[in-house]
């Protein structure tokens, strides 16, 4: 690996081009902070794509890609006289010490949980504000959303204490649903179906796993089996929306083999 003289060399090499990038190119001299939102939210999902699949390789040139996202607000930041790169890692650096007084300072911790909870406090007291939900992004892709506000106040104690206590939770909201579909109430049945994803959040939180990324490794899964399905079909020179589900189902079962 490289030694920290090296990493610090490739970093002001990146923003050495960044400045000539911005003087020179015609692309680059024309974005703003809002025209780099949407390219920076996209470079984010590929980074995470990277991330779900595992490739190292990937995952390097995808945080390259954020790390040019970085150098440019901070770029164009400068140009504005409000804040440079400096400003951007002094202003981590400082936020890091603050919420790490285990470490910085005289504070002792136990456990996870404890640095999870003098967090959120120090947060609150940072912003001024009386609620840990101010901080979730409205923003937020839904299943995201709940499991961060899940994450929130299950950090300054409001939580189940056992996994099995919130799998009764789960039951007892399909429970719900199904009585509310059954009775066909077309909004009480969406708001029952919220509770039921809401609850399998908090449900897959307590066994350790991310949602999100359980969700999206099920989708990459199911695109896998179907496009297989897909090729199935071609290859046999058949029309797929003329097979009965039973004869797709033989070309899925040879799929799920495949996995």
């Amino acid at each position: 690996m490289n030694s920290r003289e090296q990493q610090l060399k490739a970093i002001d090499r990146l923003l050495t081009i960044m400045d000539e990038l911005r003087e020179k190119c015609p692309w680059d001299k024309k974005q703003t902070l809002e025209s780099l939102r949407h390219l920076t939210i996209e470079e984010t999902y590929e980074l995470a794509d990277a991330i779900i699949a595992n490739d190292l390789e990937e995952i390097k040139k995808e945080l390259g890609d954020l790390l040019l996202h970085i150098s440019f607000y901070a770029k164009i930041g400068s140009e504005k006289n409000s804040f440079d790169i400096a400003d951007v890692a002094n202003t981590i650096c400082d936020k890091l010490i603050h919420r790490h007084p285990h470490i910085y300072g005289d504070i002792t911790v136990n456990n996870e949980e404890d640095v999870k909870k003098n967090w959120e406090q120090l947060k609150l007291k940072e912003k001024g504000t009386t609620s840990i939900l101010q901080g979730v992004p409205n923003a937020l892709p839904a299943m995201v959303k709940a499991n961060r506000i899940q994450e929130k106040v299950a950090a300054v104690g409001f939580d189940w204490e056992h996994p099995e206590q919130v799998w009764e939770k789960v039951q007892e909201e399909l429970s719900e649903l199904n009585e509310e579909f059954k009775k066909g109430h077309q909004d009480k049945i969406e708001a029952e179906f919220g509770d039921v994803l809401f609850s399998m959040v908090n449900y897959a939180r307590h066994m350790g796993i991310n949602p999100e990324n359980a969700l999206e490794r099920t989708n990459k899964k199911f695109k896998k089996r179907f496009e297989y399905l897909e090729n199935q079909t071609l290859k046999n020179k058949q029309n797929i929306s003329d097979l009965s589900l039973k004869e797709m189902d033989v070309y899925w079962e040879e799929a799920k083999k495949l996995d």
